[in-house]
Formats: C-alpha cells, sequence, structure tokens
C-alpha cells in the first residue's frame, strides 16, 4: 500500500519565477482544455475521445522529453503529471507551438492520476531526473520504492516498459537496489552502453544538458512489465 503522508503529499515550492502575461494567459485559456478531469475514473477514451495506447510521464519539468514522445507517436494517448507551474507552462508552450492534441497535463502528484487509471492500461511509465532527495531520512519520498512501484506495475500492461533516467549517484544506487529486488520487471540493459547511452527514441531533457555540463554521469534505465 501507498503511504499517504509520503507519497501522495507534495514538497517544495510549486512556483518559480514570476508569470509573464503571455504565460498567465496560457495557463487560462489552454490549460483548461488540456488538463486531466480533477474527479472520476480516467481512460483513453474519456481523456483523448478514442481508443488508444496510454503513456504517462511523473514530472515532466519543462515538458520536452513529453512532447517529444508525443510528436513521435500521434496515435497515443500522453499524459504528463507535473507540480510545479512554470514546468506546466512550458510544456503548454509545447503544446500549442508544436500543435500536440494527444497531450494531457495534471498540475499536481502522478499518483493521484495514476491511482484512477484501469489496470494494464499504460504502454510506458516515465520517470526522467526525479528529485532525488538525498539525504537518508527523505529516502521514503523517492518514487522509486515499493509502494509507487506496486502501483505502476498494475497500471502497466504486460510487455510494458518502466523508464527512469537519473544524474544522481545516491539515487541510482537505491532504484537499483529496490528495482533488482523486485519480481515483476526485467531490466533490459545486457552491457554497461545499454545504460550509459541515451536511447534514440528518448528525447534530451534541459536537466540531462545541464547535467553534462556539470560533468555528470546520466544513466538510462529500461525495465519491461512482467
Amino acid at each position: 500500500m501507498i503511504d499517504p503522508a509520503t507519497h501522495r503529499q507534495l514538497y517544495g515550492r510549486r512556483q518559480g519565477h514570476k508569470l509573464r502575461t503571455g504565460q498567465s494567459a496560457l495557463v487560462e485559456t489552454l490549460l483548461p482544455q488540456v488538463a486531466v478531469p480533477e474527479t472520476g475514473a480516467l481512460d483513453a477514451g474519456r481523456l483523448f475521445g478514442r481508443d488508444c495506447p496510454l503513456e504517462l510521464e511523473i514530472g515532466f519539468g519543462a515538458g520536452e522529453h513529453l512532447a517529444g514522445q508525443a510528436a513521435m507517436r500521434p496515435d497515443h494517448g500522453f499524459i504528463g503529471c507535473e507540480p510545479f507551474l512554470n514546468g506546466v507552462v512550458g510544456a503548454l508552450n509545447h503544446i500549442r507551438d508544436e500543435a500536440l492534441d494527444n497531450v494531457r497535463l495534471h498540475m499536481g502528484n502522478a499518483i493521484d492520476v495514476i491511482d484512477r487509471l484501469p489496470d494494464a492500461s499504460l504502454t510506458r511509465v516515465y520517470l526522467l531526473h526525479p528529485d532525488p532527495w538525498p539525504k537518508q531520512r527523505h529516502a521514503k519520498r523517492r518514487m522509486v520504492n515499493d509502494g509507487p512501484l506496486d502501483l505502476i506495475a498494475a497500471k502497466l500492461m504486460p510487455g510494458a516498459e518502466f523508464r527512469l533516467g537519473t544524474d544522481d549517484p545516491t539515487y541510482c544506487a537505491h532504484a537499483m537496489m529496490v528495482m533488482n529486488r523486485r519480481r515483476d520487471f526485467a531490466w533490459q540493459a545486457q552491457e554497461a552502453s545499454d545504460f550509459l547511452t541515451r536511447p534514440g527514441d528518448w528525447p534530451e531533457t534541459r536537466y540531462e544538458r545541464k547535467a553534462r555540463r556539470q560533468r555528470h554521469e546520466v544513466w538510462y534505465f529500461r525495465y519491461v512489465r512482467l
């Protein structure tokens, strides 16, 4: 079971710099059109008006990866969850500028959306550069823990992918420990290059570019739901 005191609670700030007039207008006009409904069960029909494969990104940052994936597969429906208002604005810019009609956004906790989806309904889940919560006393807040992973596993169909990217060594070690003891996911790496090289269908994010500028190693993990 997921501990509501940890994984349903959002920590930290929700907004950074003040929004410009155009950004505020996007939030007022476009966000209501693409927002995930706040209540009730969710499925492809309710979200996109059609039956389609569903993919979900947890914490999409400024939306580069989410938009890139959505552009590559216009026949799929993409759900992005991000509590940070400035990140949501970034995704809205991509949706508008790239005319993406297959993206829905939730400004809040991803767990609240995942919980409302049917079991075995997702073809991919992405978790890229999550907050590492480096202090040991905060480790229970990390998304890669058995509670959230149990829920993610339930919502992924067999053969679907869970993708994790991080440049934080502590998070990398923690994630490998947690994932390696699970029996419902199979790590797809066969050699070191498989998790040290970004796959071609994995759009680069600004967080990844920043990590490389700081000379951080970046790790790319792909797990298949058994």
